[in-house]
């Protein structure tokens, strides 16, 4: 989804969070990546939402309280699922100790014939749209596993000139700031991604 700026996510998010993440759990690699001697192990990382920033009016669900959250995990190599490196995209990892922002809606079940049905969820935007928020500093704290100060946030800032998304434009400030441009933006007319999905219904 969309997820640069303050219109886009009051138009495709149904909730803006303060999260804390306190645990993680591993995802084993199929039986053919260990065959193979590479592929990647997984992870999930348990949620707790600390704060609602903004919520859309119709949104169809309240915020949750709690939530596993799908994470970039590690890649391995050479046989050894212990020989692995992290994996991350220009975005933070989410690892337990830190806290972030994150704009999430709620994912209607995916029930495509002849594919596995996908249970109904709630996720995030997508790159963006999770953001480092250590000591309610907002762009501070854990980015691709490693850890960024406020001053580094700023600096990527300058770095990214016009193509600096809200993370980027907010760097170093605090919640106030972000929730004021939450509810000064307006929604733009929401585009279609991908084929129409029942919603909740994969009976």
């Amino acid at each position: 989804m969309p997820n640069r700026t303050a219109s886009d996510w009051v138009t495709y998010a149904d909730h803006v969070l303060v999260v804390s993440a306190t645990r993680e759990k591993e995802i084993a690699p199929t039986q053919q990546e260990v065959e193979r001697g590479e592929g990647t192990v997984g992870r999930t990382v348990a949620l707790t939402v600390d704060k609602v920033l903004w919520s859309r009016p119709d949104a169809p669900r309240p915020a949750p309280d709690t939530w596993e959250y799908s994470a970039m995990g590690w890649q391995f190599q050479d046989g050894d699922t212990g020989n692995r490196t992290k994996m991350a995209l220009d975005q933070p990892r989410v690892e337990p100790g830190h806290r972030y922002v994150m704009a999430i809606r709620w994912e209607a079940a995916t029930c495509s014939p002849g594919d596995d049905p996908e249970p109904a969820r709630w996720q995030g935007l997508g790159e963006g749209s999770e953001v480092p928020f250590d000591a309610g500093v907002i762009g501070q704290g854990e980015l691709e596993g490693r850890p960024r100060t406020a001053a580094q946030a700023r600096s990527a800032k300058l770095k990214a000139g016009d193509d600096a998304g809200l993370e980027d434009q907010l760097a170093g400030r605090e919640e106030a700031t972000l929730v004021q441009e939450l509810n000064a933006a307006q929604p733009h007319e929401p585009e279609t991604f991908g084929p129409a999905r029942p919603r909740d219904n994969c009976a």
